[in-house]
């Protein structure tokens, strides 16, 4: 129903789901150091507002509703915890999928987009979701799971490159 649910993100979508709307839509899935520096910024922040600790008013977290979209915030409904570029809800409401394939290893060595293997089972969501405690919100915590997963606290954003000077 997009009267009701046209503002909230989209949930119980594989990383296939993901990758392919993202295509479709001429974009991609972000790497996982590209959603990381989204979030962060350029100083090492803990969360994307900053370092103090999670509340309501910074992100939609600790929310046990049963309901999938119910207890889902609209994107933008938590202005206060933007990331120094102005990214919406990349803590809380729904944790997202990255392009990268998980690794317990080093990453590919590149100083500005350190990318995962070429090839794994199981792929990176960052950002943690509703029902995460502030513990599960950090930027640095990575989650990882099958591609096919579907959940109602996992979605994705889009990413695109940047113009060529």
């Amino acid at each position: 129903n997009l009267t009701k649910h046209g503002e909230l993100p989209v949930i119980g979508v594989d990383w296939h789901d993901a990758d392919a709307y993202c295509r479709w839509a001429g974009r991609r899935l972000p790497t996982a150091a590209e959603w990381e520096k989204a979030a962060r910024g350029t100083d090492e922040r803990t969360y994307a507002w900053g370092n103090n600790t999670p509340t309501l008013d910074l992100a939609n977290h600790q929310n046990s509703s049963p309901e999938a979209y119910d207890g889902l915030t609209p994107v933008g409904s938590h202005p206060a915890g933007r990331s120094p570029y102005g990214a919406d809800d990349m803590t809380g409401n729904v944790a997202e999928w990255v392009s990268d394939w998980y690794s317990d290893g080093p990453s590919r060595f590149d100083p500005r987009n350190p990318r995962g293997p070429e090839t794994g089972y199981q792929r990176i969501i960052r950002g943690g979701g509703r029902y995460d405690g502030a513990e599960n919100l950090t930027l640095a915590r990575r989650f990882f799971a099958q591609p096919e997963l579907r959940a109602t606290d996992v979605g994705f954003r889009c990413a695109k490159d940047a113009p060529q000077r």
